[in-house]
């Protein structure tokens, strides 16, 4: 099992990471509109989404963006573990 370490983020975090920015992209979503409706910074939305930076979602980050694009937390999530 590939575990997260400093500068790197696992498969999994890669994975929810990607699918956020997959509905983000899809809806017209900008990083900013993103922060906005989440209550955090537009640079902790651009060091999740860049490969460089250890900051991820939480738990309670993909509740609330579950809220935000009207999904199930379970669509950020794949079908099969890694």
């Amino acid at each position: 099992m590939k575990m997260a370490t400093e500068g790197f983020k696992s498969d999994i975090e890669l994975y929810v990471i990607n699918k956020v920015r997959e509905m983000r992209t899809a809806r017209n979503v900008s990083q900013a509109e993103l922060a906005l409706k989440l209550g955090l910074s537009v640079g902790f939305i651009g060091h999740i989404e860049s490969p460089k930076h250890r900051a991820k979602y939480n738990l309670n980050h993909i509740n609330e963006l579950a809220k935000v694009f009207g999904c199930s937390v379970k669509d950020f999530l794949p079908d099969i573990p890694f």
